[in-house]
């Protein structure tokens, strides 16, 4: 298995465009799965000797460890991706995690910000600043397209298009999408772009730090946590929050699903329908409120 790990996320890396977060948590998952197989007797791990029975001692493990249920979603999909590959490569002879049960997932609807928050919170940054126009457009993007942290602090002046109303994205698995911008946004960007470009010329990324290099995912969280605090009592206040808000109004504005899909680059369609529960749910609050016979 120790032989065989650095093969796979190469692979995974090389020829399926695994994003670098997600091949740490997949070498992070199998080196657990590894020393877990060791301490039951199987020394050194050896894939060919494991049996069904101690994957499922390992996937009980999990749950006694109190895991969430996507976290050991997670770890089951690699295991399973990585038998496969053994059997592939005719380490194995049969892929036994496929016999692994994914848990039933947890159904936690994503929080979001109210459209009167949202005006409150782009209101906030010092546009007599340059790192005021920075943040308000940082802000202006999020809640614009439903982009995520990552593909912000990857944006380059380049994918910005403004006589397009859109911005270019390098989505997950290395797949490119063009996103449109709102007119706010738009104007936003370009106050931002007409600051930048005194402040720095040496790269070419969108956005940039005290220091005039790239601006790094960490310091996003904290300048969008910063606003957000002043907005909202949401626990988690992060640029995901601001995500679920882009998708959730859309929504609620009458914006068809498979359209929010492709904004939001989600691969599947389950995924962006959790927020059709949301705006349920809010449809139910609304009626119980307001029909004289809701509860009756």
């Amino acid at each position: 298995m120790i032989e065989l790990l650095p093969k796979f996320l190469q692979y995974l890396r090389i020829e399926r465009n695994y994003s670098g977060n997600t091949l740490i948590a997949y070498q992070i998952d199998l080196e657990q799965f590894t020393f877990f197989i060791e301490e039951n007797g199987n020394k050194p791990a050896d894939l060919r000797k494991v049996t069904k029975s101690e994957l499922k001692w390992y996937v009980a493990s999990l749950h006694d460890q109190e895991f969430s249920k996507k976290t050991i979603s997670r770890k089951i999909a690699s295991l399973r991706a990585f038998f496969r590959y053994a059997r592939r490569s005719g380490v194995i002879s049969s892929n036994i995690a496929l016999q692994l049960i994914f848990p039933k997932p947890e159904r936690r609807l994503p929080q979001f910000l109210t459209e009167t928050e949202i005006s409150k919170l782009m209101a906030l940054p010092d546009l007599l600043t340059w790192q005021g126009l920075r943040d308000q457009a940082i802000l202006e993007l999020f809640y614009s397209t439903g982009i995520r942290l990552s593909e912000l602090t990857e944006l380059k002046i380049e994918a910005f298009q403004g006589r397009e109303s859109a911005i270019k994205v390098f989505g997950k698995g290395a797949k490119d999408r063009i996103v449109p911008v709102g007119k706010t946004c738009l104007r936003a960007i370009e106050k931002w772009l007409n600051r930048r470009n005194e402040l720095v010329s040496d790269h070419q990324y969108l956005f940039i730090n005290s220091k005039m290099k790239p601006i790094d995912p960490p310091s996003v969280q904290r300048l969008v946590k910063k606003y957000l605090t002043q907005v909202t009592e949401v626990p988690k206040k992060s640029p995901h929050l601001l995500r679920h808000s882009f998708a959730t109004h859309m929504i609620d504005h009458g914006a068809d699903l498979r359209a929010v899909k492709e904004f939001l680059g989600h691969e599947s369609l389950s995924t962006t329908q959790v927020y059709t529960h949301v705006s349920i749910d809010r449809l139910k609050k609304v009626y119980q409120l307001a029909h004289p016979k809701a509860n009756q």
